[in-house]
């Protein structure tokens, strides 16, 4: 399933009317899995899986983020890297059925290397490794690249960074910053020791993607600490700092595991928050 949302319209927000930007976000949806101790990402369809056969299991969807701007196509996250039944692979399956080639993809902004996040950024083709987006730099945190070659376990794949280190289509960032006057990259940890966050800006409308610190929408609903995360009381802190941000700055939030609800705005009432699907 393709979601476009084309910002080139007015949006009216209570007593407030903007006209937004020309950006236009898709949300590349790659599927919904279950994943146990293993750390292995089996599909799961609920209308042919059940629940209790997958006993101990988190369950999990991924949904990666194209965002195209006047001068660039940007991609938010590469998913799993799984291919389809014709053998291609699902993120650019999605992005040419919204309309783009992934040859056009100029940026690919990775808020962590693990693998439910980064396995599309190479795919094999002719039984070598390739980067999926020839183009594009590949933004990632120098620490966290270092922590995948270094430390590899279940999380991390080091044979795709050495495929993009051989193509010379990385960009190492260390801390914030920004890339250019549109892209602003700022260093969390929380989820991961090195994880980032990522805004997009154009003509006044912000595009936040906030990786695995914030996921999901309904994790604003409730505050918790999450066994998933490197620093679980750090990562919910960061969820409700950036809950309120994008409500007091009506930021257009990403969510890269949400279940319904990928794109959507945040408000910030009576101290609880509420969440405006676009």
């Amino acid at each position: 399933m393709i979601v476009i949302i084309y910002f080139c319209v007015v949006l009216e927000f209570g007593k407030e009317n903007r006209t937004t930007s020309l950006m236009k976000i898709i949300a590349l949806h790659e599927g919904s899995y279950s994943v146990d101790i293993s750390k292995e990402f089996i599909p799961f369809d609920p209308a042919i899986h059940q629940i209790k056969d997958r006993p101990a299991s988190l369950f999990i969807h991924v949904q990666p983020f194209l965002v195209k701007t006047a001068n660039e196509l940007i991609v938010l996250d590469t998913g799993l890297g799984y291919k389809d039944e014709q053998g291609e692979l699902v993120i650019h399956g999605q992005i040419r059925q919204a309309g783009f080639d992934p040859g056009e993809v100029t940026w690919v902004l990775m808020s962590h290397l693990h693998i439910d996040h980064a396995g599309g950024m190479v795919f094999e083709c002719d039984g070598q490794l390739r980067p999926s987006f020839p183009k594009a730099t590949y933004v990632i945190q120098k620490e966290e690249w270092n922590m995948a070659l270094n430390y590899p376990s279940a999380s991390y794949n080091p044979k795709m960074l050495m495929v993009l280190q051989e193509y010379g289509c990385v960009q190492l960032v260390e801390g914030s910053g920004n890339l250019n006057e549109d892209i602003r990259y700022e260093l969390t940890g929380g989820h991961c020791q090195f994880h980032q966050v990522f805004w997009i800006q154009e003509k006044g409308e912000i595009v936040f993607f906030g990786g695995d610190v914030l996921p999901e929408s309904v994790q604003l609903l409730r505050k918790f600490i999450a066994k998933y995360d490197f620093d679980g009381h750090k990562a919910m802190e960061l969820r409700q700092e950036y809950g309120q941000r994008a409500a007091a700055e009506k930021w257009i939030c990403l969510f890269y595991h949400a279940r319904s609800n990928a794109i959507a705005q945040v408000a910030f009432e009576d101290q609880k928050f509420k969440i405006l699907p676009i």
